[in-house]
């Protein structure tokens, strides 16, 4: 049984599933629609009253997870906690709060999830297709084909600041949906061709707001009863002569919903405008069903990070045989490191494998580029703290340890950096060693033990354990090597 909580910038949603055969079917759910997008000050902060609002509903749905007691959860924010200057310190709070690790996720990965959910819902494994998701902060395109992704990008609009952009005080004028739908247009016009309607064969929308147009346009009879471009521009006529959003009386839409219906709208209709669609489906699947798929993933050893490490290896051409050989190393003398967890052992065979993508920027400082190109581009199923992690790593893989000296605090990772380093320099120096002849202690300080016989034939190593002395003690900790007869 897996759990999945979305802390999306209108609403904070969870899905409780268990995975039945060939689906995954839902056991509970729980929502709050708190609009933490609406909840960002002129500064771009989160007020005190949003981050109470929303450490009280996260408190809620850890009393149902402990009821549930689920073998994974997974906790994602979006938008808002992207672009809140305050995120940070905002934190640690939630993160206690729900009693799990909260990943804010790049609007790649979000896009990510979102078709991947799509996608688990429907039965067309060879359909070409284009999933919109508009949310509170931000709106997704993706094209994909089957379970494949093509292109995503994310786009910095959505309801919340939409809606109180052009309908902040509540009145419903043809001028102001003009003026939202064109602003809409704008931040899609120069994105057409990626998403041109030759390259797919149909067109869905996942979010919550999507299918509470396509409830209120069936329920109520407007238009041709479709979500077409026809029947959106109808809802939006009827939305005017309504003239205020107080006196908006629909079926399908609860009142707390309207106006962030108001604000999607005009993205929406912009949207098919400018890419030329004449109408979309409503599918009820999306982020957290695309997140449960990513836990069941995860489980059964089919790790979309895997394939991202693989990726980036092959457009960087990295040396395939140096990269392994890097990582089976380091792996093995994690083990004899003795890490308390297992937490750091996939970061560090990823970030070995990863070591050397930087030699296609440069070959001086290659560690540099590599922590800097793992750190910032576009890995899917990595979050950014993830990455941050993993840049960690790379960036400490030879030179000195000043700058990670922070992170080497935690002993484990303090290990995982070891084990590295050493992996790194036993490849550089090509020796061909095996690690059952070396033996690696580390708790207050570093013990290298090596045999007379082996430190013979690669007396290069001698070097190297006199500069690594050197860095570790620049860290305070004390690194000796003894050699045995």
């Amino acid at each position: 049984m897996f759990a999945a909580v979305d802390l999306g910038s209108n609403s904070f949603r969870m899905h409780i599933g268990r995975h039945d055969g060939n689906a995954i079917r839902i056991v509970k759910t729980a929502r709050d629609p708190i609009r933490l997008g609406a909840g960002l000050d002129a500064d771009g902060n989160l007020t005190g009253q949003a981050m109470q609002a929303a450490l009280n509903c996260l408190r809620n749905f850890r009393a149902i997870l402990d009821d549930y007691s689920p073998d994974a959860v997974r906790v994602v924010a979006t938008n808002t906690m992207r672009i809140a200057k305050n995120a940070a310190d905002f934190l640690p709070a939630a993160e206690e709060a729900i009693g799990h690790t909260i990943e804010i996720i790049s609007g790649e990965e979000e896009g990510r999830l979102i078709y991947m959910g799509v996608s688990s819902a429907l039965a067309a494994p060879d359909e070409r297709r284009l999933v919109i998701d508009i949310g509170g902060g931000s709106t997704e395109l993706i094209l994909g084909h089957g379970t494949e992704i093509r292109h995503v990008e994310s786009f910095s609009i959505g309801t919340a600041r939409h809606s109180e952009s052009f309908f902040g005080n509540g009145v419903l004028g043809s001028a102001a949906f003009t003026a939202a739908t064109l602003s809409a247009r704008s931040y899609f016009e120069d994105a057409v061709i990626p998403y041109n309607s030759s390259l797919w064969s149909a067109a869905y929308g996942s979010s919550g707001t999507i299918r509470v147009m396509s409830d209120v346009i069936a329920k109520n009879g407007i238009g041709d009863g479709r979500m077409s471009l026809l029947s959106l521009e109808a809802l939006r006529d009827r939305l005017i002569a309504f003239g205020h959003v107080n006196a908006v009386n629909l079926q399908g839409v609860k009142p707390e919903r309207i106006i962030v219906m108001v604000g999607g709208l005009p993205i929406l209709i912009g949207i098919m405008q400018e890419i030329g669609i004449t109408a979309i489906t409503a599918v009820d699947a999306g982020l957290r069903m695309g997140v449960l798929w990513d836990l069941q993933l995860r489980g059964t050893r089919r790790d979309r990070r895997e394939q991202s490490v693989i990726e980036f290896m092959r457009r960087f051409q990295v040396d395939q045989s140096r990269a392994h050989r890097v990582a089976s190393t380091a792996a093995a003398l994690y083990t004899q490191l003795k890490p308390s967890s297992d937490t750091y052992a996939r970061y560090l065979y990823w970030s070995a494998l990863l070591h050397e993508i930087g030699m296609a920027v440069s070959h001086t400082g290659y560690h540099k580029h590599a922590a800097y190109m793992v750190d910032n581009a576009d890995m899917p199923g990595f979050t950014t703290r993830e990455q941050r992690l993993m840049s960690t790593l790379i960036v400490a893989q030879k030179g000195n340890l000043r700058k990670v000296r922070e992170s080497l605090d935690d002993s484990d990772f303090a290990k995982a950096v070891l084990a590295l380093r050493m992996a790194a320099m036993l490849m550089h120096s090509r020796i061909e060693a095996d690690v059952a002849e070396l033996k690696i202690r580390m708790k207050s300080r570093i013990e290298l033990e090596l045999q007379k016989s082996w430190l013979a034939r690669h007396p290069t190593v001698s070097y190297w354990a006199d500069k690594e002395r050197g860095f570790w003690k620049e860290v305070d900790i004390d690194f000796s090597v003894r050699v045995l007869s």
